[in-house]
C-alpha cells in the first residue's frame, strides 16, 4: 500500500477549500487556508483558466483527500455506486459516508479521520460487540459503534471522546460517555458537511 507523505494543509490549498483533515485546527483561526488561499507553490494572484477536464480532476482528488482514499480504492465505490439503482453520485457519497472510520469522526470519537483509520487498524474498535479492524468497513442501519471494554478504559483514549461533540450528523446518534454510535438510519447527502459537486466525479469517471 503506498504511503501519503505530503501535508495536509497543502492538499487543502491546492483544492482552494477546507478538506477538514486536521480536525478541530480546520475550523480555527489556526488553519493555513486562511491565510494563504493560493495554492502552494505560488505567490497569490488569480489561477488560470481551468479545462473541464482539470475542473472534474480537483473535484475527484478533492473527495478521494476528504475521505482519505487511493485512486483504486476511489474507483472500486465509484464503480459499485454506478451498480446500485441510486443516482449514481448520491450513492458513492453514502458509500464513503457509511465507512466506519468516517462514523467514529462524525460521531466525535476521533478528531480526524486519519486517527480513526489509526483507532480501526489499531484493534481498538468493535461493531455490534465483533471486533473489526476495517476501517473501509461498511455500516448498516441500527449497527453500535464502539470502543472496546478494554480500550474505554485507557486515559489516553477517552480523552479523544469529546462529551459534547460538534457536527454530529442527524443519521447517527451518540453516547460520549460510553463511548460509543448508534446507526439510527441511512445517510443522506444533505446531511454531509463538505461541499462536493459529485456531478463532475461522476462526468470524469464517465469521460
Amino acid at each position: 500500500m503506498g504511503r501519503d507523505t505530503e501535508a495536509k494543509c497543502k492538499k487543502c490549498r491546492r483544492e482552494g477549500t477546507k478538506l477538514f483533515l486536521k480536525g478541530e485546527k480546520c475550523y480555527s483561526d489556526k488553519c493555513p487556508l486562511t491565510r494563504k488561499s493560493y495554492p502552494p507553490g505560488e505567490s497569490g494572484g488569480s489561477r488560470s483558466r481551468w479545462s473541464q477536464y482539470r475542473i472534474r480532476l480537483r473535484e475527484k482528488q478533492k473527495a478521494r483527500h476528504i475521505y482519505g482514499l487511493r485512486e483504486e480504492q476511489f474507483r472500486n465505490y465509484f464503480q459499485q455506486s454506478k451498480r446500485s439503482k441510486e443516482v449514481t453520485g448520491e450513492a458513492l457519497l453514502k458509500l464513503l459516508e457509511r465507512r466506519l472510520d468516517n462514523v467514529l469522526y462524525r460521531s466525535g470519537l476521533a478528531n480526524s479521520r486519519d486517527q480513526a483509520r489509526q483507532l480501526v487498524n489499531h484493534g481498538h474498535i468493535e461493531v455490534n460487540g465483533r471486533s473489526i479492524d476495517i476501517p473501509s468497513y461498511l455500516v448498516e442501519e441500527g449497527d453500535v459503534v464502539s470502543f472496546k471494554a478494554s480500550s474505554s478504559k485507557k486515559e489516553g483514549l477517552r480523552q479523544l471522546v469529546k462529551e459534547e461533540p460538534s457536527r454530529v450528523p442527524p443519521w447517527i446518534e451518540v453516547e460520549p460517555e460510553n463511548m460509543k454510535t448508534s446507526v439510527l438510519s441511512e445517510p443522506t447527502v444533505e446531511d454531509i458537511e463538505e461541499t462536493l459537486k459529485v456531478n463532475r466525479i461522476v462526468e470524469f469517471y464517465s469521460r
